[in-house]
């Protein structure tokens, strides 16, 4: 399916939506008691938004449960960096794929399909577990195809968001995506180490994969609307085709650019905070933890917001500000760290700058779905998806510039950076300041 042959303008081309019943609709509006929260009386909707809990759930425990093993069986900082690294490489390499493949195919089995494939694997790893025969090559094995897994699961569960809540709703339905995400990113890492002190790590992944199966359930409950999909056949014409398309389109352009390059240069700053706690604020473990949670709840309390105010108008300047603002109390928790030494002042400073992150990351998501027709959603999403895929690549260039420097200078530059970056967007990028 070429681009000119079905007359897609890219520079121009909105997405026609397909919303929900004039029935469901009428109850999403609702009187405004329950506005922070609309967006759940769609069903469709409210059956993604749990799997988003049971799904988020899974991979905290994951993620945590194969951090604790992998250093347990080895004693290998290198090693644990590695499972890390291998967890985004499939994101980075197959993420497009995954786009292409959710424009390509019904959405519904290949949800299905990919979330009854991460079940069956995580059984596999935990059973190897739980019977003393796991060895440190399944721990990679695992890690890579979850990758793979998510990496066609994740674009097409973002894909479908647009096509079951009304236009009006999608910042909200976005950032009750968000928020799902950070609630789960507060509490899983919690829940498994209290899991593997009484239970043991294999365990953990039998409960992965319950909570997995719980998203199966509620995709096999979706009713889905009839899609607008890709034409063309051929894998390699459909990533060139997506990609076409997102470099000719000057609002998705910018928009790409401003979700994949914080990426690198900003993000990747809670990479730096163990040195923080350690070497600047004198705290262990439990100070330590303390900061990696104050960002989540910024997010959790900026998503939540977001959500209460709904259809925001002007969403370019609010995009702009926020990661404008990000980047300004990155510098500012810089400074901090280093000239005051103040802890309560630098949980304050993370807990904005993880809700201006939040913010900046949502609207971004919103807009860009909003702007994407149906039958490129999947490809552009997969595309976005590449941000996953770029953290360890960030965290590398964080922990390379804070070992030839400090910590607080590495963090000064990445807020430098990203603040900058705003600033070349808000004067050049007319076509997302004006949206």
């Amino acid at each position: 399916m070429a681009i000119e042959a079905r007359g897609v303008d890219p520079a121009t081309a909105t997405a026609p939506l397909i919303t929900p019943p004039q029935a469901d609709r009428a109850v999403a509006q609702g009187n405004g008691r329950f506005a922070t929260f609309r967006s759940l009386r769609h069903r469709n909707y409210r059956l993604i938004w749990i799997g988003t809990l049971f799904s988020s759930s899974g991979q905290w425990i994951q993620q945590t449960s194969l951090g604790w093993l992998t250093y347990d069986m080895t004693g290998s900082a290198f090693l644990l960096g590695a499972v890390n690294g291998f967890r985004s490489l499939p994101l980075l390499v197959l993420g497009p794929v995954g786009g292409v493949a959710a424009d390509r195919y019904d959405k519904k089995k290949l949800m299905l399909t990919t979330q009854m494939f991460m079940v069956a694997i995580s059984v596999v790893f935990a059973t190897l577990i739980v019977t003393g025969h796991v060895h440190v090559w399944h721990i990679f094995a695992f890690t890579l195809l979850s990758g793979v897994g998510w990496a066609f699961n994740m674009p097409v569960r973002q894909s479908i968001v647009p096509n079951l809540v009304p236009r009006e709703d999608m910042m909200n339905a976005m950032a009750l995506n968000s928020a799902a995400f950070n609630v789960t990113r507060i509490v899983g890492p919690t829940l498994a180490g209290i899991m593997i002190a009484k239970m043991g790590p294999g365990e953990n992944f039998f409960v992965q994969s319950a909570m997995y199966i719980g998203v199966s359930i509620t995709i096999v409950q979706l009713a889905l609307p009839k899609f607008q999909t890709a034409t063309n056949r051929s894998m390699r014409g459909g990533l060139a085709e997506g990609a076409k398309y997102v470099w000719h389109h000057p609002t998705l352009r910018t928009q790409m650019t401003m979700a994949l390059v914080p990426v690198v240069i900003a993000l990747p700053y809670v990479s730096l905070l163990p040195i923080v706690a350690k070497e600047n604020l004198g705290k262990g473990a439990g100070g330590f933890g303390v900061l990696m949670s104050a960002p989540g709840i910024g997010a959790v309390a900026s998503t939540l917001l977001l959500a209460t105010l709904g259809d925001i108008q002007r969403k370019g300047l609010l995009l702009m500000a926020a990661i404008f603002a990000f980047g300004i109390t990155l510098m500012a928790f810089a400074a901090s760290v280093s000239i005051v030494n103040s802890y309560p002042l630098a949980i304050v400073l993370l807990v904005v700058a993880g809700a201006c992150q939040m913010v900046f990351m949502t609207t971004n998501q919103t807009v860009m779905q909003l702007t994407t027709p149906d039958e490129f959603r999947g490809r552009v999403m997969g595309i976005f998806m590449l941000n996953q895929g770029l953290l360890p690549l960030g965290s590398l260039f964080g922990g390379t510039l804070a070992q030839f420097t400090n910590a607080q200078t590495a963090l000064g530059v990445m807020g430098l950076s990203v603040t900058l970056l705003a600033v070349a967007f808000g004067l050049f990028a007319k076509s997302v300041r004006t949206l």
